[in-house]
């Protein structure tokens, strides 16, 4: 095992294409590490630096207490899965999972005890006898991921190895390779841009975006606490809720008023986030959770109302998606419209906006019984209420997004 330091780490292609910018991040001894964001963010290049299977043009990659900048792949003591398998199909099971210790040398005494070791923990001692071709998409992998386990190495390296499984079968694997981690306690880095694989996986998860590092944390604190609008809407399914706002304060105490609605700001919050209160009188932007919404008849009393009309229903069983729209226009900002492209990426037909009105989604108990059509009194949890600012799309009084702006400056970026 060993901890894994990226340091000022950068990948410049040819015509001056950054792929990874300025990439910090530790990853520590033992631990499962989950690098997510969108097609081309830069975590399977991030990833494949650390391989050694991409030169990095600037910047130190150190594993254990190693700088390996100029050390070949083979030399790294890393082990790799990949979306794709990798197994030799000519090769049986046993084979396959012993060819990289034969090539080491090892004794056949040896092999043949890790490999059998590595079989029944995986579940493939009754497939040792057969070829790839005859095993199932997440027999494959379990046999490419064994044959990393055979190796002992100081850390895994997982790109996307999920991916080409049907979903029923990724929500096992995830259970296996959990309980693997768990077991084996060696330090894995694993790439995905499917978010909730991210959350159930990691132990830390890492969003990265057009190759720079937007916020390492647990899964639940990024879902809590995201530092701006970008990881905010990208972690969490279905994403976030955003409406252009207006912070004000009344006779009752503060409030923020969108749409025709006006939700109270509990105190607490604006205790909770520092500089929340130079925002009085300002625009921001609000966000809200999909979870963070009930059924009024179902809700907590303090929850505050919210009365809308659904426009499409989603029966999950337990639950239900309540799509509506509300009148305000969708959030204009670089973190909203990368987030969009990204949903919309493999996807053949998207809900039309009606009359250029964002649409919400609400996920509510499917006691509620809604349907398409239906005006439905909503309730919101208003202490789980986000504000980011309307330039910079950072999250108000987040400790990493920077201290509050200023009411008469325009911030202007993300953090880097």
């Amino acid at each position: 095992m060993a901890k894994i330091v990226l340091d000022r780490v950068d990948k410049v292609y040819a015509g001056g294409v950054k792929a990874v910018d300025g990439l910090d991040l530790e990853i520590r001894d033992g631990e499962f590490m989950v690098l997510v964001g969108p097609s081309g963010c830069g975590k399977s290049t991030a990833l494949r630096m650390i391989a050694g299977l991409e030169e990095i043009s600037g910047g130190k990659i150190s594993i254990g207490e190693q700088v390996v900048n100029d050390l070949a792949p083979k030399d790294r003591d890393i082990a790799m899965v990949f979306q794709n398998y990798a197994l030799y199909p000519h090769m049986t099971v046993e084979q396959n999972l012993a060819f990289g210790l034969k090539l080491r040398g090892t004794p056949k005494a040896e092999i043949r005890q890790k490999v059998l070791e590595a079989a029944k923990m995986l579940g493939l001692e009754q497939f040792l006898g057969r070829k790839p071709a005859a095993l199932s998409g997440g027999q494959r992998q379990r046999v490419a991921m064994g044959r990393a386990i055979v190796r002992e190495p100081q850390a895994f390296l997982m790109d996307e190895p999920l991916s080409n499984l049907d979903a029923k079968l990724r929500v096992s694997m995830r259970a296996s390779l959990s309980q693997l981690h768990d077991r084996l306690g060696v330090t894995t880095v694993y790439v995905t841009h499917d978010q909730v694989e991210a959350m159930t996986l990691g132990s830390r998860v890492c969003v990265l975006r057009e190759g720079r590092l937007q916020q390492v944390d647990t899964p639940q604190r990024l879902f809590d606490n995201p530092v701006n609008l970008f990881v905010a809407g990208f972690i969490g399914s279905p994403a976030m809720n955003f409406v252009s706002a207006e912070l004000v304060r009344g006779d009752g105490g503060a409030h923020v008023a969108f749409a025709g609605y006006t939700l109270p700001v509990p105190d607490a919050t604006l205790t909770d986030k520092p500089g929340l209160q130079n925002y009085f009188g300002r625009q921001v932007i609000l966000g809200i959770r999909p979870s963070d919404f009930e059924d009024a008849a179902h809700a907590n009393p303090d929850w505050a109302p919210m009365a809308v009309k659904s426009t499409v229903t989603e029966e999950l069983g337990s639950e239900i998606n309540v799509i509506f729209a509300i009148d305000a226009p969708p959030v204009e900002h670089k973190d909203t419209a990368d987030l969009a492209e990204d949903a919309a990426e493999g996807e053949s037909e998207a809900i039309p906006l009606i009359d250029n009105r964002a649409l919400w989604t609400a996920r509510v108990n499917s006691r509620s019984h809604v349907r398409p059509g239906q005006q439905v009194d909503l309730a919101v949890d208003t202490k789980r209420l986000h504000f980011f600012d309307l330039a910079s799309g950072l999250a108000i009084g987040h400790p990493d997004a920077g201290g509050p702006a200023p009411a008469d400056t325009v911030t202007d970026g993300l953090r880097k």
